[in-house]
């Protein structure tokens, strides 16, 4: 059984049928961020995502965040507070 979250998830299945990455982790980093802007209780509002995947080649470091960006949507990215992203093909 998963202890991932909904929302974590949610950005972990978006960015599998966007990249089939070679490599994938979403963690939920919201624990850290108790007590500062954006904290909800519960979590699932500030995570790191690291992401490998040879659909990076040749892209920028703005390219490849926006592709993200796009991948997860204006839906999930504005239930996030935070979202620190690690990406290189």
């Amino acid at each position: 059984m998963s202890t991932e979250g909904e929302v974590a998830r949610e950005i972990r299945q978006r960015l599998e049928a966007a990249f089939v990455p070679a490599e994938l982790e979403v963690i939920d980093d919201s624990e850290a961020h108790r007590g500062h802007a954006g904290y909800r209780e519960g979590g699932q509002s500030h995570f790191r995502v690291r992401l490998r995947t040879p659909a990076f080649a040749g892209q920028t470091r703005l390219a490849r965040h926006r592709a993200v960006h796009e991948a997860l949507g204006p839906d999930l990215v504005g239930r996030i507070h935070a979202l620190a992203l690690d990406l290189s093909e």
